[in-house]
């Protein structure tokens, strides 16, 4: 079954079954009679991928490359980040199979030259971690054809289980892309109106921006139950899912902070051993990430701690609870939950731009500086602060660190704020709005 995501769609009911009909500018009138697409297929499969406008993603022009490149392209990315809607708007002509489905998932894994077989190339298989035995036949069958491109787009929600799989079955195959939530420059082209704040406590899942009448309180938790449920069950065995709450809530408390896994398991009241693995559940599955100092042989005593943050702002204000702007001014983690969302802003501009690897934190015993993009040996330094006025004062450690590593090496440096407009600081700083970070 394929089918379109438009800006206009509607549900057609039907005796024995129901239509879907989408209009748009591709294709003005497309009815698709689900009953026979889906078979015994829940309707919630595809009802689910119904929204109200299309937001349109900085990563598409790579996909399109990457499938006119590769015979096989993988995007991974945390659940609701638009992995599959991406693909199905980008190729609309190729066929769709979800192994959410555990009927489907589990013909991929015990029977892959049949699933194969009932599902052709061009074909999109969603959340292909569930069937970690179809990658060998994957491999298989697109070297019966490797001159082919595009012949496989999968996705999946868990990225160390995926990656490890398409690295043993799929090396030098496969063109491997990661989806995050909304950045806000992606925001800002669909709904211009949105308020930096509410940007920020709204968060980052398409959905949210797609259908502005959508209660976001309603959405995480929803999100959270589905994630706790599902993706935590399947990752490892957890005995006690509240306990494993409480851990995701101490991380959240911990958002731009040093990760101390001590700390964390002792205030959850869990061993050491199982706060390290439940930490690696929550990066495998893009909940959190962690962020490694920059250091070289002139800054001897920088720390090697990395530091922790939530992927999203959003799910970052629910899981603090968090659910207004007013909230949010009020709030004293502020300052931590506005570094965490320059965070974000910053992972999605390198993504861009092609460089990974390339973003850090500077920090010794005294003094920080929030984030080092590192090109080249050639440093910007950046500092996130939760104001609309920044003075000289906020950026004396940028010119702290770049007397440290050397005037020369240092390209430039801003302070990252809620001002509207940037505007020059003293020693040749800036202060940055986040949204010309892009």
């Amino acid at each position: 079954m394929a089918y379109h995501r438009r800006t206009k769609t509607a549900i057609i009911l039907r005796p024995g079954g129901f239509s879907l009909l989408a209009t748009g500018n591709r294709h003005p009138r497309l009815e698709l009679d689900l009953s026979k697409d889906l078979g015994t297929a829940p309707k919630h499969a595809v009802i689910s991928h119904i929204i109200h406008m299309w937001i349109v993603r900085d990563i598409e022009p790579r996909l399109e490359r990457s499938a006119r490149t590769r015979p096989v392209v993988v995007v991974t990315g945390a659940r609701q980040t638009g992995k599959t809607s991406t693909f199905l708007r980008l190729f609309p002509n190729h066929g769709f199979v979800s192994l959410d489905l555990p009927s489907e998932a589990e013909q991929a894994e015990k029977e892959p030259h049949d699933f194969l077989r009932r599902h052709p190339s061009p074909m999109i298989i969603d959340e292909v971690q569930y069937a970690p035995g179809l990658f060998r036949h994957l491999k298989a069958t697109v070297d019966t054809q490797r001159a082919r491109n595009g012949q496989f787009l999968l996705t999946g929600s868990q990225k160390f289980t995926l990656m490890k799989s398409v690295r043993e079955s799929l090396a030098g195959r496969a063109d491997v892309a990661e989806l995050e939530t909304l950045s806000l420059a992606e925001i800002l082209a669909a709904r211009p109106q949105t308020a930096l704040e509410m940007a920020i406590v709204r968060g980052g899942f398409p959905e949210l921006h797609a259908n502005p009448d959508l209660d976001q309180v309603a959405f995480y938790n929803s999100y959270l139950a589905t994630y706790l449920e599902r993706d935590v069950r399947s990752l490892a065995s957890v005995g006690n899912l509240r306990d494993f709450e409480r851990f995701l809530r101490a991380c959240a408390l911990r958002s731009a902070n040093l990760l101390n896994k001590a700390d964390l398991a002792r205030d959850v009241g869990i061993a050491p051993s199982t706060a390290n693995h439940w930490l690696s559940m929550l990066e495998a599955s893009g909940q959190v990430v962690l962020l490694e100092p920059w250091f070289s042989n002139r800054t001897k005593s920088i720390v090697k701690s990395p530091k922790l943050y939530m992927a999203d702002s959003g799910l970052l204000c629910t899981l603090l609870n968090i659910r207004s702007v007013d909230a949010l001014r009020q709030s004293p983690a502020a300052g931590a939950i506005w570094e965490t969302f320059v965070f974000a802003q910053l992972r999605g501009r390198e993504r861009r731009t092609g460089r990974l690897g390339s973003l850090f934190f500077w920090r010794d015993r005294t003094r920080e500086v929030d984030f080092v993009v590192d090109v080249g040996g050639r440093l910007e330094l950046f500092e996130a602060k939760w104001t609309e006025l920044p003075t000289d004062g906020d950026a004396v450690n940028l010119d702290f660190v770049r007397k440290v590593v050397g005037k020369s090496r240092v390209a430039g440096g801003a302070v990252v704020c809620r001002t509207p407009n940037s505007f020059p600081l003293g020693n040749g700083f800036q202060a940055l709005p986040a949204s010309q970070l892009g």
